[in-house]
């Protein structure tokens, strides 16, 4: 049954895909996914997008250049949600855990006398994901990036840089652990990055 459904998927499913998307590489996957903003949205190859996914990529804020880019070899879990209005890019061999936001926008919210939902969408910094990153269960990402090979821990909310190589979690998150190349070992920190003796 799975391999029918899989030949199904080839035959039917990727092949529109790959008309309506800006780009999808070979043997990538999306799991009754919902996507906005079709050509904007660049897929990598070998890429698996699982149960529930949504990918939005619109320009909300007037960037008509928004784009976003998975890289290949990433996996996304179940129900996650990126949405960009100017610049996502998610790296090579990413591993998100179910349930993960990630928003280069924010809901504006300066005038108090209008409620939110008639307040413009506010552009915040790209969000940017490193090869080889790995974001734990309901983790959001707004406005930051998180750097090569590292870990954001569950349920963290990321809204500044998190380096290379570093263990980061809480709301918001931090850095607790860091790899040391000397000692060639994951090493405590403080919370910006300084190795603790």
């Amino acid at each position: 049954m799975k391999k029918i459904r899989l030949l199904l998927y080839y035959i039917f499913t990727y092949p529109t895909y790959k008309m309506l998307l800006g780009g999808i590489g070979t043997r990538s996957r999306l799991i009754r996914a919902t996507i906005d903003g079709h050509k904007r949205v660049f897929i990598g190859n070998k890429v698996y997008i699982n149960t529930g996914g949504w990918l939005a990529c619109e320009p909300l804020t007037g960037n008509i250049n928004a784009q976003l880019h998975i890289g290949d070899g990433t996996y996304i879990g179940r129900f996650c949600h990126i949405y960009a209005t100017s610049k996502i890019e998610v790296g090579h061999k990413v591993l998100m855990a179910d349930k993960v936001y990630l928003s280069d926008n924010l809901h504006g919210h300066a005038d108090i006398t209008q409620p939110v939902i008639d307040q413009p969408v506010q552009q915040v910094n790209p969000v940017i994901i490193g090869d080889g990153a790995w974001l734990g269960e309901n983790v959001c990402v707004i406005g930051a990036s998180v750097g090569k090979n590292s870990v954001i821990g569950a349920n963290s909310v990321v809204t500044k840089d998190i380096p290379d190589f570093c263990v980061a979690v809480g709301a918001p998150a931090v850095i607790i652990k860091r790899y040391n190349f000397e000692t060639k070992q994951w090493c405590k920190t403080d919370k910006l990055g300084n190795f603790l003796s």
